[in-house]
């Protein structure tokens, strides 16, 4: 269905059009300025799929692109620099070199809960490495995926860059076809059904995925501000976020406090009839908040539990007395549903974190120094934070990425770049000089050689 347009794509990376440091970031820039004039037009469809504020729009989608493109703008020609590494004597005389290349021509698969960020963002690192790139936004958000067709078939041919809309049949049709990377953002069963079509004809996958990140709460946080910092993470675009605190794990002595706190962030935060505030978001579509209704265990409910099917909501709630074998704890959430389970023994805490399946996300709210080294040395997570929540993804300065079940690869600022390039490593041999050593036949004088080089 597609065949063409990656045909054309890799005749024209053939020509060596996007290797120029000059072309990367004068694309980067043509992107960028695109996305300022059609600012208001991306907030639109942002509110019409998923009713983002303008200000959680810009907050969490468009700035954060932003500060990604002027960041590669300003590092893109030192990442795309050959290096040198040192040659070993027994390769006298030459020069060894490592030279980034880019793949060529990749397919990056986005999401429907940040449908800008997760489509763009990963597509300024692929152009930036050098490549040529097919985008396919989600079908779940068609006012976002029309928007960012627009822009992208506005600016660029579609021999560099192009954007491919639909559903399933698009997806299975685009990966049919030979590309020299894949990029997946999305739920663990749909990044497996991408890695095993990837398999097929050994293409190198990076996958984000997901799945139940923990939030722990000792005896020694700042019960307040954990609340406070716990209420945005969570409950930012309605709960669909990868990196949202999945479950809280409170210690027993504080439960009652901690779970007052939260009540009373949650209406500070959202009113006292979130549903009726303009800046709350809602569910993607009926499918979504039909599966998080039925997770919703009314009677377990400590606040909350309000819900507007018409208009696709859910409010902020919490639940307590929850357990591991509870329907809720088999799962995801992805929604605005808080689960708080009390724990007693830290240690023991860590050790059963460490049985589950690896998160992407892991936030520790604590003042004990060993205990923070404690989790963050000994658990196994994609990336988290201390004191607070979501904050570590917001910059060009660390990679994101999940590990095993959240995913492989990581991708953002150097990361990013890394993510879309293969490193060949290079030796560039002296002709002046020809050791004769490592030719047969191999007298008694080339072996005594050979053992003194090689150690």
């Amino acid at each position: 269905m597609f065949t063409n347009i990656l045909s054309d794509q890799k005749n024209y990376f053939a020509t060596g059009a996007t290797l120029p440091i000059k072309s990367r970031i004068s694309a980067l820039k043509r992107l960028y300025h695109t996305i300022k004039t059609h600012e208001t037009e991306i907030c639109n469809a942002l509110q019409q799929d998923l009713k983002k504020s303008e200000c959680e729009s810009y907050m969490c989608e468009i700035g954060l692109i932003y500060a990604e493109i002027r960041y590669m703008i300003k590092h893109v020609k030192k990442f795309a620099k050959q290096k040198k590494v040192r040659t070993p004597l027994a390769q006298f005389p030459a020069k060894s070199f490592s030279l980034p290349s880019p793949y060529g021509c990749v397919l990056v698969m986005s999401p429907w809960n940040y449908p800008f960020l997760l489509t763009i963002e990963p597509l300024v690192d692929a152009v930036a490495a050098g490549n040529c790139v097919i985008v396919k936004p989600s079908a779940y958000a068609p006012a976002t995926s029309e928007i960012v067709k627009k822009l992208l078939i506005s600016t660029f041919p579609a021999k560099f860059i192009t954007v491919v809309t639909g559903g399933r049949e698009e997806n299975d049709a685009l990966l049919d076809l030979p590309f020299d990377k894949i990029f997946f953002t999305g739920s663990i069963a749909v990044g497996k059904e991408v890695m095993r079509r990837a398999a097929e004809r050994l293409i190198p996958v990076t996958l984000e995925l997901g799945g139940k990140s923990p939030c722990i709460v000792d005896e020694t946080a700042n019960i307040p501000l954990a609340a406070r910092r716990i209420v945005f993470g969570k409950f930012l675009n309605c709960g669909q976020t990868c990196v949202a605190p999945d479950y809280i794990l409170v210690h027993r002595s504080i439960e009652s406090t901690f779970l007052q706190s939260l009540k009373t962030e949650i209406q500070r935060q959202f009113g006292a009839a979130p549903l009726k505030n303009q800046s709350y978001g809602k569910i993607i579509n009926l499918k979504h908040f039909n599966r998080l209704s039925h997770l919703l265990d009314r009677e377990k409910l400590y606040c909350g539990g309000e819900t507007d099917i018409q208009n696709l909501q859910i409010a902020p709630t919490v639940l307590r007395n929850i357990n591991f074998s509870d329907p809720i704890m088999q799962e995801e959430i992805f929604g605005p549903i808080l689960p708080v389970i009390a724990y007693d023994d830290f240690k023991s805490e860590m050790q059963a974190i460490n049985k589950r399946n690896k998160p992407l996300a892991l936030y520790l709210f604590s003042s004990d120094k060993k205990k923070i080294k404690e989790a963050t040395t000994l658990c196994a997570f994609g990336g988290g934070c201390i004191n607070d929540t979501i904050i570590h993804l917001a910059t060009s300065e660390m990679a994101f990425g999940g590990i095993g079940e959240s995913g492989m690869g990581a991708y953002h600022g150097k990361a990013g770049f890394d993510c879309f390039t293969h490193y060949k490593s290079i030796v560039n041999k002296s002709t002046k000089i020809d050791l004769p050593m490592r030719y047969q036949p191999y007298t008694k004088k080339y072996k005594k050689m050979i053992r003194k080089f090689l150690i």
